[in-house]
């Protein structure tokens, strides 16, 4: 690794690479850094080497979590051990954390999530206890508030790249993956999109204002109704819009009104709370609906998908954020938006628009 400046190692789900690389280089330009990555396709990772000397925190401040739309977690690296000896893979890596000062809240052991890394998830269950002990035995874990996160990353058994995040800024999972339990009446998976999206989108005080029982939504494009669940399950009231049919085990909530009709012309007949969407569409006319929604009153907050084209995907995120900015600006009210590639999306992104705190 270059001795120019730290490395960001970013996690993606395979195929992303490219969109990766891309914000990559855009975040660092607008933060004043220089940069450059080299692509692995299907990697399901990206290094992105800084030219810049800055301290490891420094540089995640200037590329705050919250900017990040592709990569699955940020993680700055801080250095890497090679040709680990398969009879003691401890003490190259114990040596590693501490030379650097590292003082760490938690430890994750990580890979990247394709096939082919699957495969050191046996070697990780057995060998993790072992380096653990090591950490806690010399004082490399820590119990101060706000200690970083350390992250150990292996493409194979025989080396590891050793990074940090900051504890208050980034992905809240290893390898920024939730585990999720799929609800027993859910009518299809998409509805841990929606449950993901809450916890990866919003912030616990967000969550606390806007999901409680009582408040009033909307499902555009609703059926079979797994986002309509994960409403009605918080105990919000619900209208259901689309002509498909709903599952039954979703209308039993007794929260959801089934309406049928087109989610792009129906209207509410009073303001909403929530406005949610998972329409199959072009992303520009999604962005669009979206900001009329929101700028007009029609709710107050609103979490949807974009469905993004196979080619050029960044550029597309960012023309939805200059409609969304765009309709926005004629309210003079300051908003959140906030975008990311969940781990339980495919080939779209979903997004929270909201009123700043």
């Amino acid at each position: 690794m270059s001795t120019s400046g730290h490395a960001l190692l970013l996690y993606c789900r395979a195929g992303f690479e490219n969109e990766c690389l891309a914000e990559a280089s855009h975040l660092a330009h607008q933060a004043g850094l220089s940069g450059h990555g080299r692509i692995q396709p299907d990697a399901g990772f990206l290094r992105f080497q800084l030219q810049d000397a800055l301290p490891w925190d420094e540089v995640a401040r200037r590329l705050p979590w919250q900017d990040w739309v592709f990569p699955r977690q940020r993680i700055v690296l801080v250095a890497r051990v090679d040709h680990l000896p398969a009879e003691d893979r401890v003490k190259p890596i114990l040596d590693a954390v501490k030379q650097r000062g590292i003082k760490a809240g938690r430890v994750w052991f990580e890979t990247a999530d394709t096939n082919e890394a699957k495969e050191l998830s046996s070697f990780l269950r057995s060998f993790a206890p072992h380096l653990e002990r090591a950490f806690d035995k010399t004082g490399v874990m820590s119990k101060k508030p706000g200690a970083p996160t350390l992250h150990l990353f292996f493409e194979d058994s025989g080396s590891v790249e050793i990074g940090l995040s900051p504890a208050d800024d980034a992905a809240d999972w290893p390898m920024g993956i939730p585990r999720l339990r799929m609800p027993r009446a859910a009518p299809s998976r998409s509805t841990l999109k929606l449950a993901e999206a809450f916890l990866s989108l919003m912030t616990e005080r967000e969550r606390e204002a806007s999901l409680r029982p009582g408040l009033r939504a909307c499902d555009l494009g609703a059926a079979p109704g797994g986002w309509t669940l994960q409403l009605a399950e918080r105990g919000l009231r619900v209208y259901a819009i689309d002509n498909g049919p709903i599952a039954d085990s979703v209308l039993e909530t007794g929260l959801v009104e089934h309406i049928r009709a087109d989610g792009f012309t129906w209207r509410p007949p009073h303001k909403l709370d929530w406005m949610v969407c998972d329409m199959v569409e072009q992303p520009a006319r999604v962005a669009a609906l979206i900001g009329d929604w929101v700028a007009s009153g029609r709710c107050r907050r609103s979490i949807f998908n974009l469905k993004l084209p196979m080619k050029k995907r960044f550029d597309e995120v960012q023309r939805c954020r200059e409609i969304l900015a765009g309709r926005l600006a004629d309210t003079g009210q300051p908003w959140v938006l906030r975008m990311r590639h969940l781990y339980h999306d495919r080939e779209e992104i979903t997004a929270y628009l909201g009123p700043a705190a």
